[in-house]
């Protein structure tokens, strides 16, 4: 006997029980999304691998360790996307969306980052994505930061999400703190961990975003970036504030976020919660204002997020927040007697002709009403629609209720499109 073929580790099969819940969450995005006038773009999920490299930063994890990259039969490096936004950047560009326009696009679909594997973190993980283009103003960093908390009331877990905001200042401003920042951590160097002191010298910034509880007490006393602010950064930054206060939207200052791409610049956030153990953040972004010109188009600002799918739904299944989930199969026709299947199926065909968005699922493989109501039941259907022959005699057809204590009733084949429209 062969062995049996395993899925590749940290790549997930998402099986028929739980996609129920993937759909009702993809369609809240898509919902939440339409509503504040962002289209859908598409794009692929192999890119050159320049892209990434000149967009996230040659020295970032996501560059050096995590990536998915191979030669092709031409030599070409290729590289499955770890995140959306660079080829979201690279769509624009190629189709002439971005320059000297404002475009707002959503996307959702599958990423792929070589990390170790843990429950909501996966090596092929879906993300859902946000990108607006074409506007420096704070007004548009304020909306969508009020889309993601629309999102957040759509599936009832905005009490148990925390947003936290930071300004990372211009290219400028955040060389200048660079410099003083390397300075001070020269001389904390030896309260610093291996991977802290290699990016002391790469990318010092993402010190601040350690994990060590050593490093974190080493900061203490660090320059903030704040200092370095010009008058322009400081205000676009206190008008994104003025606008979430406003909207009665609650955050926390972090100055030590920021962020794990090397193309953000002035805001930055995450929304993070204390329900998905140590790896809290659910949702994270910002402002972009130099990538477009970067990947080779004209100078045209960004902003946007994205949202871990995976660690969303696992977030609603930790809260047991996960309601009013139809589910796959309304009802389920079950079938006795010589040829009352073949009238069955002529009957569910009318039935679902009548109720655009009925499932009913017809039961197949013959079998005794015992079989066939193990069946109806194993299905999740909330009612068992049973025709046989005194029913086909009768006009009617006999309704059983496999969830809750309605009683089992007879109704007329002709009303049977008005009893289907309340499952729904």
């Amino acid at each position: 006997m062969s062995k049996a073929i395993q899925a590749i580790r940290g790549m997930n099969d998402c099986l028929p029980s739980d996609t129920n819940i993937w759909q009702m969450v993809e369609e809240k995005l898509r919902r939440v999304a339409s509503n504040y006038g962002f289209a859908e773009i598409r794009m692929p999920i192999v890119e050159p691998t320049a892209l990434f490299k000149r967009s996230i930063g040659e020295v970032t994890d996501i560059v050096e360790k995590e990536m998915y990259t191979f030669d092709d039969r031409n030599g070409e490096s290729l590289t499955l996307r770890p995140e959306g936004t660079a080829s979201c950047v690279r769509a624009g560009n190629q189709h002439g969306l971005l320059y000297n326009q404002e475009q707002r696009f959503w996307y959702m679909g599958p990423m792929f980052r070589y990390e170790r594997p843990q429950k909501g973190r996966y090596r092929q993980f879906h993300q859902f994505g946000i990108e607006a283009f074409g506007i420096a103003t704070p007004d548009i960093d304020a909306e969508i930061i009020l889309l993601s908390s629309r999102l957040w009331k759509e599936l009832g877990i905005n009490e148990f999400v925390t947003l936290e905001l930071n300004s990372l200042g211009s290219n400028e401003e955040r060389a200048k703190y660079r410099d003083a920042l390397v300075e001070f951590l020269k001389e904390k160097e030896d309260l610093l961990d291996e991977d802290s002191k290699r990016r002391m010298h790469t990318n010092p910034l993402r010190v601040l975003d350690s994990k060590n509880p050593q490093v974190q007490e080493a900061l203490n006393g660090a320059p903030k970036l704040s200092d370095y602010f010009g008058e322009e950064t400081a205000e676009h930054f206190s008008q994104v504030c003025k606008r979430l206060e406003a909207a009665g939207i609650n955050y926390v200052i972090n100055e030590k976020l920021v962020r794990g791409l090397d193309y953000y610049n002035r805001t930055v956030f995450e929304w993070v919660t204390t329900s998905l153990g140590a790896q809290g953040t659910v949702c994270a972004g910002g402002r972009y204002d130099g990538l477009v010109e970067q990947l080779g188009g004209k100078a045209t600002p960004g902003v946007g997020f994205a949202i871990g799918i995976e660690r969303l739904v696992l977030m609603l299944g930790n809260l047991d927040n996960i309601q009013n989930i139809r589910p796959q199969v309304d009802a389920y026709l079950i079938t006795l007697g010589e040829g009352v299947d073949i009238k069955g199926n002529l009957l569910a065909e009318s039935w679902r002709d009548a109720v655009k968005d009925i499932r009913i699922q017809s039961h197949c493989g013959g079998g005794n009403m015992k079989k066939q109501m193990k069946r109806a039941d194993k299905s999740g259907a909330q009612i068992a629609l049973i025709l046989g022959e005194d029913e086909i005699a009768s006009g009617k057809v006999t309704v059983k209720y496999l969830r809750g204590q309605n009683e089992q009733q007879s109704v007329a084949l002709e009303q049977v499109p008005s009893l289907l429209e309340e499952l729904i």
